[in-house]
């Protein structure tokens, strides 16, 4: 317990305290306000959407326009058409304008600890104290590179997905893009118009068009129910287990001129090595191996399984207060997805309500 002449010490306590400023927290935010809550948005970041911003220049939304409403604001774009990073961290920052959501930037959140029936939070400059805390950091935190990247040459140019911004991020000659699921194959097919594409895919994924008889995916997602499916049936826990790719995928780089290689199992030099034996000598590599969740910050008795991982059903944490949001397949295939999000985080205020309702009840009206 903190002593009374602790300057870190809050002087007030939040009802909520939300930890993201993405989407799903900007969301999340907007459902605690209609029900009157005393909460604030921390975010890392020096200005709304940065995470967006920094994506590569040419990223679109594989969702249209009319599917990536926010709750009381419609996207500004045209049906049909598929946004891109700039317009998506436009639209977030005209969101937290327009509510005059409560967001303090520049502010990561170090650790986040329980007193009592409190949770502390913690950053570099401030501590904030709040009865119930969600956790909106996002499933792409900690970018992955497997280790086998330590055995290429050192002066090879190799970079993440994360750090990709356009082809002139790489150099002229054979680029291998490693990882076959959406963001390698946009990569590698941006990449293909100007270089010598070989991409390694260890699992092939299933490839769904874009526009399937004229009509989006999401269109015919809706419309059959997929997107309803939630990971705790039997056919949710099947989907969740193999990701899905989007557009022409491998089929369309092969057309393009791509070579298709398989599993990559060794690098010496700057010679790549795939499963199988073939081998080919590349000029960079690209990594869209994707990324790790981060949650080591947390420091809540409780709530982490075997392997570390924060557990949770649907968002809630076993510790009272603590929720999850905007996780991968946190209940169903769209949970992190711009136009979904919404669906998690009003289930999550529902429950952030009635909890503070047993909290601190309404005074019995006087006879």
């Amino acid at each position: 317990m903190s002593s009374a002449t602790d300057t870190t010490r809050p002087r007030d306590v939040l009802d909520v305290l939300i930890i993201g400023g993405g989407q799903a927290g900007l969301v999340m935010g907007y459902h605690l306000l209609q029900r009157g809550f005393r909460f604030k948005i921390l975010d890392a970041a020096s200005e709304v959407g940065d995470v967006w911003r920094r994506r590569w220049d040419s990223l679109k939304l594989f969702t249209p326009a009319q599917y990536d409403n926010l709750p009381g604001m419609p996207f500004p774009a045209t049906a049909d058409t598929y946004p891109g990073k700039e317009d998506v961290a436009d639209f977030l920052k005209a969101y937290v304008d327009t509510f005059e959501l409560p967001v303090q930037l520049d502010a990561a959140v170090r650790s986040l600890t329980r007193d009592g029936d409190r949770y502390i939070a913690r950053t570099d400059e401030e501590t904030f104290e709040a009865k119930q805390v969600v956790v909106a950091t996002g499933p792409f935190q900690v970018p992955f590179v497997p280790a086998i990247a330590k055995d290429f040459d050192a002066e090879l140019p190799q970079l993440h997905s994360a750090d990709y911004r356009d082809p002139g991020s790489v150099p002229a000659g054979t680029i291998l893009v490693v990882g076959g699921a959406n963001t390698g194959c946009q990569i590698a097919l941006e990449l293909s118009e100007s270089r010598d594409v070989e991409i390694s895919v260890g699992q092939r994924l299933p490839t769904i068009p874009q526009r399937p008889m004229k009509r989006d995916v999401w269109w015919w997602g809706t419309k059959i129910g997929l997107t309803r499916i939630d990971v705790g049936t039997r056919l949710g826990k099947r989907l969740s287990g193999r990701d899905v790719v989007i557009g022409g995928g491998v089929r369309e780089l092969r057309k393009l001129g791509a070579k298709i290689r398989p599993r990559l199992t060794g690098a010496e030099g700057r010679t790549a090595t795939f499963d199988g034996g073939a081998t080919s000598d590349v000029d960079a590599v690209l990594w869209a191996t994707g990324y790790r969740t981060d949650h080591s910050w947390i420091d809540v008795p409780g709530v982490r399984d075997e392997s570390g991982r924060v557990m949770h059903e649907r968002g809630v944490t076993p510790a009272a207060g603590l929720y999850m949001l905007g996780l991968s397949w946190q209940h169903t295939r769209t949970s992190a997805l711009l136009g979904w999000v919404t669906k998690d985080a009003e289930f999550l205020a529902g429950h952030i309500e009635s909890i503070a309702q047993m909290k601190d009840p309404s005074p019995e009206p006087v006879a």
